[in-house]
């Protein structure tokens, strides 16, 4: 469609009638990502709240679609990048962001630890050069005051205020682990997403356990036995192993849902179940 058919549509939004305006509706959302500049120069110019206030919920469900589909693509062929599924939860909330800045924060930290790296430390000294330059260099904590504030879900924001959940400290510190050769990944434990260091010559077992939420605490595999046996649940290997990148992000929306909900946002809630039912389809 035309810049000036887009035009002659938009000028319309501001029409009374229900009828006309679902009809244009349709057909803006219909235009995906590119005439949101349009709709934005035409909020800014306009100064009835109706128009604006369609405005801003047309650009949204454009940019919503745009969410889902990027979802998808990633589920079917990319879901080995973590750190781009965890670019996409974070679209949702903030869609006009610089995604440059993540990506120059990730590779300043893995720079900085790669920088002190020798080829023969142990994984117990591996760990502890990472511990050092994420949380005691960097600063990366534990969001203890306010747990489910829906911004310890968006990676940018928990690089930017240096506080989060653990499931997404815990992204931060397997990506860069991953990005220097260091075998951690990600484990699925109930109530409390911890990483471990795999064992290069045993496949897909772990050495040892870190606790991100607490500064990367070391744990044995009796620690994570005792967490389980406190919650009734058996030592399953869905609860120690390493667990896909899809079930990663499942648990970030899985979060952000409750924070929603906890904040007493139905719609947000509502938005990112929508997310979540796409992930856990077949």
């Amino acid at each position: 469609m035309k810049e000036t058919e887009l035009k002659a549509l938009i000028s319309l939004l501001d029409d009374p009638d229900n009828e006309i305006f679902s009809q244009v509706e349709q057909h803006l959302v219909t235009c995906g990502p590119e005439v949101i500049p349009l709709l934005e120069e035409s909020w800014e110019a306009s100064f009835d709240v109706l128009s604006q206030t369609r405005i801003e919920n047309i650009v949204h469900q454009i940019q919503f679609d745009q969410i889902k589909h990027e979802l998808q693509l990633w589920k079917i062929r990319n879901s080995e990048d973590l750190l781009e599924g965890l670019l996409i939860v974070n679209r949702y909330q903030y869609p006009a962001l610089d995604e440059d800045v993540v990506h120059f924060q990730i590779a300043e930290l893995r720079r900085n630890a790669w920088y002190h790296l020798m080829y023969d430390m142990s994984p117990i000294e591996k760990v502890k050069l990472l511990n050092n330059t994420i949380f005691r260099e960097f600063g990366l904590s534990g969001n203890t005051t306010n747990y489910h504030d829906p911004q310890n879900s968006f990676i940018h924001k928990v690089l930017e205020s240096k506080k989060g959940n653990p499931i997404t400290l815990s992204c931060i510190y397997t990506i860069v682990a991953q990005k220097l050769d260091i075998p951690i990944y990600g484990i699925n434990l109930p109530k409390h997403f911890v990483v471990a260091y795999i064992d290069n010559e045993a496949e897909n077992i772990p050495l040892f356990y870190i606790n991100i939420f607490n500064k990367g605490q070391i744990m044995k595999q009796e620690d994570i036995f005792s967490f389980l046996r406190q919650l009734n649940l058996p030592p399953s290997d869905d609860y120690i192993l390493p667990c896909p990148n899809l079930e990663i992000i499942k648990r970030v929306l899985r979060n952000l849902m409750t924070a929603y909900e906890t904040q007493g946002n139905p719609e947000k809630k509502d938005e990112v179940a929508f997310l979540l039912q796409i992930l856990e389809e077949n």
